[in-house]
């Protein structure tokens, strides 16, 4: 009866050791996974920029009905095959869909935007800057300014395009949203805090973003204005990453 009781007792000591590590390791696996997805988009968003004389593609185009989004259309359901990016990507993929959310953001661990009702994206583009006449909600205050070009953008490495992105209202159930807004937004001729930043830092305490060059790498928070669901942003103002010629509106 000792000798069993060792044993069991030694099973329950390896399984605690155990566990953190096949923890760590699936955190892993799905951030490798939310990289290629971002990578996969990213690639698309050059891809649409060879048809159109190099632009970035628009957030939203609400000039047809149902508004598509680079992502889709949200009306009933989710239409995937609508979305912006859809001819841009690898037809060999598979399950293409499943490219706009990320793995660790499962379904049932927010609530969703929109009229579907089901899962779009948790990905969020950062049309504020590249596309800012086709950005839901900004539109009217920053349709003046210019849409961006690859040709346009000083350095592009150090500029988000898309990534980890969640939307928390205080003491809601989040959402998901798929505009990456900035620290600082611009509205009747002044720049104002933003108390709904939505970069996530989901994995494992850093957020995966595609930058607007399109490569991809992980960033750590510099603020975080809701810890409990890892939401804030990076650096102290909104350039280099978000809008690098803000000082200039």
């Amino acid at each position: 009866m000792i000798e069993l009781l060792i044993v069991v007792a030694i099973i329950g000591l390896l399984a605690a050791i155990a566990l953190p590590a096949f923890g760590h390791g699936r955190s892993m696996a799905l951030d490798v996974q939310c990289r290629a997805n971002l990578r996969a988009l990213g690639a698309a968003c050059l891809g649409y920029g060879m048809d159109h004389r190099g632009m970035y593609p628009p957030l939203a185009w609400w000039q047809e009905r149902p508004p598509r989004y680079f992502w889709g259309t949200n009306e009933k359901s989710p239409d995937f095959s609508r979305g912006l990016l859809r001819p841009y990507l690898d037809a060999e993929a598979g399950d293409l869909d499943g490219l706009y959310e990320c793995p660790e953001q499962p379904w049932g661990s927010y609530r969703p935007q929109g009229a579907a009702g089901a899962p779009t994206t948790t990905y969020g583009y950062n049309g504020y800057y590249l596309s800012p006449a086709a950005t839901p909600g900004w539109a009217s205050s920053i349709k003046h300014r210019p849409w961006r070009s690859q040709h346009t953008i000083k350095e592009a490495a150090k500029v988000f395009m898309l990534a980890d992105t969640l939307m928390v209202w205080g003491g809601q159930t989040p959402t998901n949203n798929c505009l990456l807004d900035p620290p600082w937004t611009f509205s009747r001729g002044k720049w104002r805090e933003n108390p709904n930043t939505t970069l996530c830092f989901r994995h494992m305490g850093h957020a995966n973003v595609c930058f607007a060059d399109g490569h991809v790498e992980s960033v750590e928070p510099t603020v975080l204005l809701d810890e409990e669901h890892a939401v804030g942003y990076v650096g102290d103002s909104n350039a280099p990453h978000y809008v690098p010629d803000w000082e200039k509106w």
